[in-house]
């Protein structure tokens, strides 16, 4: 099994890139290929998959991200082209919140990701991960933006929301956060 591969991006795809070392060019698959430049050396943290029919490898920037998705496909239901958008679409942080804080509304706005899998995300995963990357301010700050979203899609203007924002608990579940939200709101 490869830890990581360290050489220069010598391609770019819509969702891999390729890496060569030593004179051999790695197909890897990974988020957001256009956050590598190309011949750049750059170091890619690997997850090599291996089927009867397939042998894949998955890239990752950071090793908190490479965790992130072992921890997502160890779930149920979850394989590995299904996690790689996970992390495309969303920060490790804010994947790690919505499953501690059982945001099933958040998991679902992933692709392919419904009611079910979203549920069962939270049932493998929550208490069994560690919190890493950009501190509380940042999720501070993308929770609220996560409830401000709900709350303009339930038809409340923006300049009816930003003084309540504050005043509520991010520590809460969203659907505890959006009711907290609602009574403030009717006062």
């Amino acid at each position: 099994m490869y830890d990581y591969i360290k050489g220069i991006i010598t391609n770019i795809k819509n969702n891999s890139i390729v890496i060569e070392n030593n004179g051999i060019g790695y197909l890897v698959y990974v988020s957001n290929p256009y956050s590598f430049e190309m011949e750049v050396e750059s170091k890619v943290y690997i997850y090599q998959q291996i089927k009867e029919d397939d042998n894949c490898l998955y890239g990752f920037k950071t090793e908190e991200e490479k965790n992130l998705f072992l921890k997502l496909i160890s779930v149920k239901g979850l394989g590995c082209k299904m996690a790689l958008p996970i992390l495309a679409v969303g920060s490790t942080t804010g994947i790690m919140d919505a499953i501690e804080r059982e945001n099933i509304l958040y998991l679902k706005k992933f692709p392919k990701i419904g009611e079910k899998l979203a549920r069962q995300i939270v049932l493998d995963l929550k208490g069994k991960l560690e919190f890493i990357g950009t501190g509380l301010t940042d999720e501070k700050v993308e929770i609220e933006e996560e409830l401000k979203e709900v709350l303009l899609g339930l038809g409340y203007k923006e300049k009816e929301i930003k003084p309540i924002l504050s005043k509520v608990d991010t520590n809460l579940t969203i659907e505890e956060q959006v009711k907290d939200a609602l009574k403030l709101l009717l006062r």
